[in-house]
């Protein structure tokens, strides 16, 4: 059973960083393009970050410029570098393995289950 565990989130200041981890295991992690979701109070999840199994990213323009995703294969594991933090990237954070064809519009997500998510919120 394949499983998705994130962590990293916390609570930051606005103009701060944070490095969200998701550790995937119960599949092959190499030959997957993963992405990171996030789904804010009363908004649908989005896509917001994706990464090919080769190491091309692409991003919302939401977040372009102050995020950056990364994967090491070696351990199973998806990165999210979050900094510039605004209180609009307040939202629980998932990641997910991807279906499709890249930029980020052609993307789904692959599984029809979710991990539990990391909480980022952004306040002063």
């Amino acid at each position: 059973q394949v499983q998705l565990v994130e962590s990293g989130g916390g609570l930051v200041q606005p103009g701060g960083s944070l490095r969200l981890s998701c550790v995937t295991s119960g599949r092959i992690f190499s030959i997957y393009a993963m992405g990171w979701y996030r789904q804010a109070p009363g908004k649908q999840r989005e896509l917001i970050a994706a990464i090919s199994t080769v190491g091309t990213t692409n991003y919302k323009d939401a977040v372009q410029g102050r995020f950056t995703i990364s994967r090491d294969n070696a351990k199973n594991t998806v990165y999210l570098q979050m900094n510039s933090l605004k209180p609009e990237d307040t939202a629980v954070y998932y990641c997910s393995a991807l279906k499709g064809l890249f930029p980020i519009a052609g993307l789904r997500p692959r599984d029809d289950y979710w991990g539990q998510g990391t909480q980022v919120t952004v306040s002063s």
